[in-house]
């Protein structure tokens, strides 16, 4: 009976043992079992069960209790080092994962904000250049360009704007361009580009006050034109400010520490004859009247590069405050601003 229902059953137990134990399980179970008959027929057939039996009559149980009580306590106390091992195992595991995800974020962030940029320098070249890729730039083209900008501006980190920055000035978008009375298309040069015309010309894009107040610290500005625009308070230390044109620019308050300013242009004409921007009065830039940068409470520390003029120039129309912070000093240069 015993032999028949094992027969029956074997081809059952066959498939069950092959749907949930993989080959290298089975291979261990049959391992296992055959440890334990070996165990087992090891202190059978051999003098080893009586030897332990001798050796555990001779045990002062007693003194083994209170020993155990000791190794007890011990396991506890290594429990519960274990515990606090494996607690703080948890923590830096969870801490390196959350640097990671701090670490993908901050990449997908970057690959976004490019891809916006990447976008807007399409959206305004379609929106400016006609089929031939000449400027056309009506009204309404020129205040939506300014639109696009004003919004990616408010959406983007410092070197993102450095980047619409200097696409805008080596595209020509931020410089007053010279136009026809007539239909105030931008007039060539004859020399392959558009004649600049600092007085009356009219920007494809004025910044205005975009920028007032940007942190664009740690960012290459070189051969940006910035005159003119609003840029009170904001942080340009660090930066690579090379032949960049900062005429009529309000950079009052504006931090300028540790910038390059080599060919920097704050005026145009002389320096003893340059003065600030005015409210009411026109820019004259032959003797360089109203042409130059409000800098008052500017901050200049450690400005690299400042050639005499521009020096000149600081010191005269900066403020006592800010003339403190001119490298160099401005002993000898009379104070114009006169506060």
């Amino acid at each position: 009976t015993l032999l028949l229902s094992v027969l029956i059953l074997y081809p059952w137990w066959q498939d069950i043992i092959q749907q949930w134990f993989a080959p290298e399980d089975r291979k261990v179970f049959v391992g296992l079992i055959g440890l334990i008959v070996a165990i087992i027929g090891l202190f059978r057939f051999t003098n080893l069960g009586h030897s332990l039996l001798l050796w555990g009559k001779r045990i002062n149980w007693e003194a083994s209790g209170t020993l155990a009580e000791w190794f007890g306590a011990l396991g506890q106390i290594a429990i519960a080092i274990i515990a606090v091992y494996v607690a703080w195992r948890q923590y830096v595991i969870s801490k390196d994962l959350t640097i990671q995800q701090n670490l993908l974020t901050v990449q997908q962030n970057v690959i976004t904000q490019q891809q916006t940029i990447d976008s807007y320098f399409q959206g305004v070249s379609d929106l400016i250049l006609d089929e031939e890729g000449l400027l056309e730039d009506w009204p309404q083209e020129r205040a939506i360009a300014e639109g696009r900008t004003a919004a990616i501006f408010s959406s983007i980190d410092g070197s993102g704007k450095a980047k619409i920055l200097r696409f805008l000035s080596r595209s020509k978008l931020l410089t007053p361009l010279q136009r026809d009375r007539r239909l105030g298309r931008a007039i060539l040069d004859g020399s392959g580009g558009y004649a600049e015309d600092r007085l009356e010309g009219v920007r494809v894009i004025d910044l205005g006050v975009m920028l007032a107040g940007a942190d664009l610290a740690d960012n290459d500005l070189r051969w940006t034109d910035l005159s003119e625009a609003n840029l009170v308070r904001a942080n340009l230390s660090n930066c690579d400010l090379v032949k960049a044109n900062l005429s009529r620019t309000i950079l009052y308050e504006a931090n300028l520490s540790n910038t390059d300013l080599n060919g920097v242009r704050l005026f145009y004409g002389l320096a003893e004859q340059a003065s600030p921007r005015s409210r009411t009065q026109p820019p004259n830039y032959e003797t360089g009247e109203h042409t130059g940068a409000v800098i008052e409470n500017a901050d200049f520390t450690n400005a690299q590069r400042m050639s005499p003029a521009t020096h000149y120039y600081c010191c005269a129309w900066c403020g006592e405050k800010t003339r403190n912070t001119i490298p160099g000093g401005c002993e000898g240069i009379p104070n114009k601003l006169g506060r």
